[in-house]
C-alpha cells in the first residue's frame, strides 16, 4: 500500500483550547502587569524603609511565578502541538501548570495562616498609613488581572455547543488557575484593607490577623479545588460522567453492547475515546465511529468490533 493512499485515515494530534492564542496572549500581560507591580513594591519599600512594602512585593513574586509557569505552558503547548513524541498532543500541560500551581497556592495559603497565628501571638505594631495604601494598589493591580483573565473562564462554564459537550471538557485548567491565583491575590487585599481599617478604627489589632486565618481558609479551598480539578485530568478520569452516558446511548443500539469504553480529556474541549462493541451483527468500526458523530467535542475515537460468541 502506498503512503499517499493512507492520508485520508490519518490526522493530527494537536488538541489545544479554542481559545489557546488569546489566554496565552492575556497570561503574559497579566504576568508583566503582576511583575511590575513587584518590581516598584519592592524598590520603593527599600527605598522608603518600609518593610511592609517589601514583604508584599515578595509576596507578589510568588504570583508571579505562578502565571509565568501558566504563560510557559500555554507556549510549550503551542509550539510543540506537532511533535510526535507526544503521541496524543500537548492539550494537557495546561492541567500540568494548574496543578503545579495549585500546589503554590496552597503553599502561599499556609504562609498566611502561620503567619496569621504569629500574629494572634505576638502581636507586632501596625504602621497603617502606609500597610493600607499598599493593599489598596495591589487590589486594582489584582482586578484589572482578573478583567484579562475572566471572559472566557465566565462565558464558557454556562455554554454548551450544539452537540451538547459538558462543561468539564471545556474548561481551561491553565487560565482557571492563573484567575484563581489573580483572585486569591485579590481577597488578599480586600481582607487586609478590612482588617486593617478595623484595627485602624477601633483599635482591634487582633482583627489582622484573623481576617489573615479567613483568606487561608479561602485560598486553601480553592487550591484543593484546583488540585482536584487538575489532577483528575492528569489521571485520565471521565471528563464528565453525562458525557460517557451520551456515548453508550449513541453506541448500544441495534442489539450492540460496549464491552469496554474509556473517555479521557486530551485537552480543553477534546476528549478521548476507545470503545470495545459486542454485537451479534458486527459492521466495521467505521459504523460505530458515525454514530458518535453527533456527541460534540471527541476528537480522538477508537473502536475495536468484536463479534459476540453465542
Amino acid at each position: 500500500m502506498h503512503s499517499h493512499s493512507i492520508a485520508q485515515w490519518t490526522h493530527g494530534h494537536a488538541f489545544l483550547g479554542e481559545h489557546h492564542g488569546r489566554h496565552e496572549r492575556r497570561t503574559w500581560s497579566v504576568v508583566t502587569l503582576t511583575a511590575l507591580m513587584m518590581v516598584a513594591e519592592i524598590t520603593g519599600g527599600t527605598l522608603f524603609g518600609s518593610i511592609a512594602l517589601v514583604a508584599d512585593g515578595w509576596h507578589m513574586a510568588t504570583h508571579v511565578a505562578a502565571l509565568a509557569i501558566a504563560g510557559l505552558a500555554y507556549l510549550f503547548a503551542r509550539r510543540h502541538a506537532d511533535d510526535a513524541r507526544f503521541s496524543l498532543g500537548t492539550g494537557k500541560f495546561g492541567d500540568l501548570a494548574a496543578f503545579a500551581s495549585a500546589v503554590i497556592l496552597g503553599m502561599i495559603a499556609l504562609g498566611i495562616g502561620y503567619e496569621s497565628i504569629l500574629r494572634l501571638l505576638h502581636p507586632v505594631a501596625i504602621h497603617f498609613q502606609e500597610a493600607v495604601p499598599i493593599a489598596g494598589l495591589g487590589l486594582c493591580v489584582n482586578l484589572a488581572s482578573a478583567w484579562l483573565l475572566r471572559d472566557d473562564h465566565d462565558h464558557d462554564h454556562g455554554h454548551h455547543h450544539a452537540g451538547g459537550a459538558p462543561d468539564m471538557a471545556q474548561r481551561d485548567s491553565n487560565l482557571r488557575a492563573a484567575y484563581i491565583h489573580v483572585l486569591a491575590d485579590a481577597l488578599t487585599s480586600v481582607l487586609a484593607i478590612c482588617g486593617l481599617s478595623a484595627a485602624w478604627a477601633f483599635g482591634w489589632t487582633f482583627m489582622d490577623p484573623v481576617v489573615g486565618l479567613v483568606g487561608t481558609a479561602v485560598i486553601a479551598s480553592w487550591a484543593f479545588g484546583l488540585v482536584r480539578t487538575a489532577g483528575g485530568v492528569l489521571l485520565d478520569t471521565v471528563p464528565d460522567p453525562r458525557l460517557a452516558q451520551r456515548i453508550r446511548q449513541h453506541m448500544e443500539i441495534d442489539g450492540d453492547r460496549l464491552a469496554d469504553l474509556h473517555v479521557w480529556q486530551l485537552g480543553p474541549g477534546h476528549a478521548a475515546v476507545i470503545a470495545s462493541v459486542v454485537s451479534d451483527r458486527p459492521q466495521a468500526p467505521a459504523v460505530y465511529k458515525q454514530r458518535l458523530d453527533a456527541v460534540d467535542g471527541l476528537s480522538h475515537v477508537t473502536v475495536e468490533v468484536n463479534a459476540c460468541p453465542h
